[in-house]
């Protein structure tokens, strides 16, 4: 589905690409994505204008705000030039996720095709061939002098690497393709689910939505977030971590041993493959206390490494090491910035009509989505 992208790919070739990713959603790059995020999230805003004190769905709403973001940060375009993307990308994930479970010949594809394996094939064409456009069209703005430069985006940065003069920093057409397709789906989805669970959380625990609210209020006033007041959102930051831990955007992450390594009284084998089971350290009682099935954001009062015990592994929503979530950083920024955006208008509650059926499929997200009841402050 993703290809050989970051999130897939090893070696030089994913070194290669992780210093592209880090230089495009860390550091300078990530502050200059502000506007934007923020420009995004007005727009979803004033659309909410229609709902108040009405009941508003809002993972689709965040879908529709994470899908213009990533777009507009990272390719330069909008959501409706990206829409296509996504509803492609979002049918291929469908198809993946109906035939995870399904037994097959190792091979079998090549002689006999189902129905999903030619649906599948077409999707990826369709996928294909709408990035290929996009990428020409920036092309084209630098061979007619319309731009000096790729740009200093993710797109640009892939862009300037597809044209590397030098053979060992060169990415290939494919390798373009894949990285695209990645960024994405991850860019979309995690930020996506995050603040939809915080939502409900929040229409739950008014208690705790009201002190985030007096935070906002406080360094933000009604002023557009901007990086000092971000930086001083301890609240809200202890709330994006305590969902985190809690709906943590994948239950568990895979991992191969590289080398024999002893964990505990078992051995492990090189080229032996585990997976880290996220949700069951996110809520071991051992380390998080009796309390650990229950939101209290108040245990990261103290910052992750107090709320550990000092034991960085406990706390990996994004994994952990090298190959952590290039885009954890992006997908928190946006995260404050849309909250105290929307604590800077409305307050919610849960409304009736929820159903709460989380459900794995790229990420864990809400089945039947979040409903909550929107009033003016």
């Amino acid at each position: 589905m993703l290809g050989d992208g970051l999130a897939t790919s090893g070696g030089e070739k994913w070194v290669k690409m992780r210093k592209l990713a880090n230089h495009a959603f860390n550091g300078e790059s990530l502050k200059n994505m502000t506007t934007a995020m923020i420009a995004s999230t007005e727009m979803m805003l004033e659309s909410w204008k229609n709902h108040v004190g009405k009941e508003i769905e809002v993972y689709e709403e965040f879908e529709f705000l994470t899908s213009e973001v990533i777009s507009r940060t990272a390719f330069g375009s909008n959501f409706v030039e990206g829409k296509r993307i996504f509803n492609l990308l979002s049918k291929m994930v469908e198809l993946a996720a109906a035939n995870f479970f399904k037994v097959r010949i190792p091979g079998i594809s090549k002689i006999y095709k189902s129905r999903d394996d030619t649906e599948a094939e077409k999707l990826e064409q369709g996928i294909r061939a709408v990035i290929q456009g996009m990428l020409r069209k920036r092309e084209e703005m630098v061979a007619n002098g319309e731009a000096e430069n790729f740009g200093s985006d993710f797109c640009g940065l892939l862009l300037s690497s597809y044209h590397e003069t030098d053979e060992s920093k060169r990415i290939s057409e494919d390798d373009l393709i894949d990285e695209c397709k990645t960024v994405y789906l991850a860019g979309q989805e995690t930020t996506n689910t995050l603040l939809s669970w915080v939502m409900l959380l929040l229409s739950i625990h008014t208690d705790w939505q009201e002190k985030a609210r007096s935070e906002v209020q406080t360094h933000l006033g009604d002023r557009a977030p901007d990086a000092d007041g971000i930086s001083k959102l301890k609240t809200v930051s202890m709330i994006i971590n305590e969902t985190l831990r809690l709906y943590p955007p994948a239950i568990g992450m895979a991992r191969r041993v590289v080398k024999e390594v002893q964990l505990g009284k078992h051995t492990l084998p090189k080229n032996t493959y585990f997976t880290i089971d996220t949700l069951t350290l996110h809520q071991d009682p051992e380390i998080w206390g009796e309390d650990a099935l229950q939101f209290n954001p108040e245990r990261f009062s103290e910052g992750v490494a107090k709320a550990t015990k000092n034991n960085a592994s406990a706390f990996v929503p994004f994994g952990i090491g090298q190959r952590v979530c290039a885009g954890s950083n992006f997908a928190a920024h946006e995260a404050k910035i849309a909250l105290a955006m929307i604590l800077q208008l409305y307050a919610f509650t849960l409304s009736p009509a929820y159903v709460h059926s989380p459900v794995q499929i790229i990420t864990i997200r809400p089945e039947h989505g979040v409903q909550v009841i929107l009033n003016d402050l």
